[in-house]
């Protein structure tokens, strides 16, 4: 996944820092600039910076402490972490009021309900949309080339990650039709797709039954994600939704069996369907194709597994999901039973 707090907060310093330079001698500056990783790793404070870099670092450290340190701390740790995670958020908006990503990540805690999440998130979204494309223009005045480029680039990243956001919160709240039209908002101002919004999409498409229009998002993978064909667990898993909403059994099979040979190892997390916290910087860092992205997929999918009433209280796809990867890999179906009898003998 493509936003990755610590390496934007090194391109901030990085590009500053060479700004600096720039106005000295040539050979002084590429000597200088050539240290620049070392100084970074031991002496970030002592670089040039501004209040809107330091208020970024601060998110950047509360990122590490929500989004990575929170889900696998004890419920003592937890509370410290969640505490830090406000702190350095209220912190860094108390630097640079402008610091939209520490505004949203904050409001998570701070609304009352998903759907007032949502709406706080579709209310301010054309606002940070302004903010980040003046920005990008006086990024623009300010580099040259290449450095131009990674600049306005930058500039617009917390409102690529404020509509991610916006799109994934719309999908979990039942606006579907919002969510594609977020992700579609994102996709026009970043064509690269650097928030991954296209898996957010996939599912919104599958929820609207909106089987052209998953289709047509397959086709356009080739000019969206060039390096990565249609085979994520987010496409492959929205198909099978469809296939199993039109009772096409026989293409849901197929689907899923496809979805078993992008992800080998991935038959207990299909069985398991395990719910994981959501990232607030943005979704969490994954290797692609790994088993850890289908987790993360599924538990993303949560909103169509989950859909209708079945037996087993898990949702028709859900259940249905688990009954038939469980006849494919009965090792694994033994593996889930096993975890989930010592997960309730460990619940108080």
């Amino acid at each position: 996944m493509a936003h990755n707090p610590q390496r934007e907060d090194y391109q901030r310093l990085s590009l500053r820092f060479a700004r600096e330079l720039d106005a000295g001698d040539p050979g002084a500056a590429t000597r200088a600039y050539a240290g620049f990783a070392r100084r970074f790793a031991q002496d970030r404070d002592g670089l040039p910076q501004t209040d809107a870099d330091r208020a970024f670092h601060l998110v950047v450290l509360a990122t590490e402490a929500i989004d990575y340190q929170l889900p696998f701390a004890s419920d003592e740790q937890a509370q410290d972490l969640i505490r830090r995670g406000r702190d350095l958020l209220g912190e860094a908006l108390s630097l640079d009021p402008s610091c939209h990503d520490a505004r949203r990540m904050l409001s998570s805690s701070e609304t009352p309900s998903l759907e007032a999440r949502y709406r706080f998130l579709a209310d301010g979204a054309d606002q940070v949309r302004a903010s980040c494309e003046r920005a990008r223009a006086e990024q623009a005045a300010s580099f040259d080339g290449e450095r131009r480029a990674l600049a306005a680039d930058i500039a617009m990243r917390p409102y690529w990650r404020w509509m991610a956001s916006l799109a994934e919160e719309a999908l979990i709240c039942g606006h579907n039709h919002a969510a594609a039209e977020a992700a579609e908002a994102l996709l026009s101002s970043d064509p690269r797709d650097t928030s991954d919004v296209r898996f957010t999409l996939a599912y919104a498409l599958a929820k609207l039954e909106d089987e052209s229009g998953l289709a047509a998002l397959e086709r356009r993978y080739a000019l969206i994600s060039p390096l990565r064909g249609p085979d994520d667990a987010w496409l492959l898993l929205a198909k099978v939704a469809l296939a199993h909403r039109r009772l096409d059994l026989g293409a849901a099979r197929r689907g899923l069996a496809r979805l078993l040979d992008a992800y080998p190892s991935g038959a207990l997390a299909l069985i398991r369907q395990a719910e994981l916290p959501d990232g607030e910087f943005a979704r969490l860092r994954v290797s692609a194709g790994s088993e850890d992205e289908l987790i993360l997929a599924i538990s993303e999918g949560i909103v169509l597994l989950q859909e209708g009433n079945d037996r087993a209280g898990r949702g028709a796809l859900g259940s249905w999901v688990a009954g038939e990867v469980s006849r494919i890999s009965p090792d694994a179906a033994r593996e889930a039973a096993r975890v989930s009898r010592q997960e309730g003998v460990q619940r108080p």
